[in-house]
């Protein structure tokens, strides 16, 4: 570990491992119906293949997610709003009490988390990151949508 960027590295690949192990007890969502989620709350409703695009998955795969989702009452299939061919897929207001509430959780952690840290520390720590990912989406070109607090 040579440079800092091998730092890097390592501490992503950790916090992936963090923020994505399984949940125990009932009600929580897992990581693919969370991502999602909040793709429909920021972006409003969007067809398989807008999904797909969004997520840089194959339509099976969204699918199968959506699926999973619409069964659970989390989402449902709506004709498009502009018109279009395709139905898309909205979310229902279970998902999106399930979605809030599973945001609270994870801000509850990380505020457990932080705790000790000073206030300014905290603050700078989410403008890098907010930073980091975003000059991830501009070399790929792909840009993800915030919510913004108004």
């Amino acid at each position: 570990m040579d440079k800092p960027t091998d730092r890097i590295e390592f501490e992503t690949m950790l916090l992936g491992r963090h923020l994505t192990r399984p949940r125990r007890g009932v009600g929580h969502l897992d990581a693919s119906a969370y991502a999602l989620l909040s793709r429909l709350c920021i972006d409003g409703p969007m067809s398989v293949g807008e999904l797909s695009d969004a997520f840089i998955l194959d339509t099976s795969t969204i699918s199968r997610q959506s699926t999973a989702m619409l069964n659970s009452g989390l989402v449902e299939r709506i004709p498009d709003p502009d018109g279009g061919m395709a139905r898309k897929f909205r979310i229902t207001a279970e998902g999106r009490q399930r979605l809030d509430a599973e945001r609270a959780g994870n801000v509850a952690g990380l505020d457990r988390v932080m705790a000790d840290w000073e206030p300014d520390d905290v603050a700078a720590f989410a403008a890098m990151l907010e930073r980091f990912n975003l000059d991830i989406e501009r070399r790929a070109g792909r840009p993800w949508p915030r919510m913004r607090e108004s």
